[in-house]
């Protein structure tokens, strides 16, 4: 083998070493677009469950204060239905 044939060889090779370099890079800028891509929807699921912890958060707020008024009216109109039934007993044995 003479030093011409063994350049050329080598060139070559250094080719081949280049083309795959080149090639590798091209799959690796792919996999980073995916991997963007990914994050991308990673986080608009984490900003979608974030606004639907604020929108059941500010239901259960309503929903304890609607428990809490209900509680406060229930006596009240235990005491006003008690009234009527004997206003109406009242009446009907009068």
């Amino acid at each position: 083998m003479s030093d011409a044939d063994a350049l050329e060889r080598l060139a070559r090779l250094l080719e081949e070493v280049r083309d795959n370099q080149r090639i590798q890079l091209e799959r690796q800028a792919e996999a980073l677009g995916m991997q963007k891509e990914q994050l991308q929807l990673v986080l608009q699921q984490h900003e979608k469950a974030a606004r639907l912890q604020d929108r059941a958060e500010s239901i259960q707020e309503r929903s304890a204060q609607l428990v809490k008024t209900a509680q406060r009216s229930v006596p009240v109109l235990l005491v006003v239905v008690i009234l009527l039934i004997i206003y109406v007993s009242w009446l009907m044995f009068r």
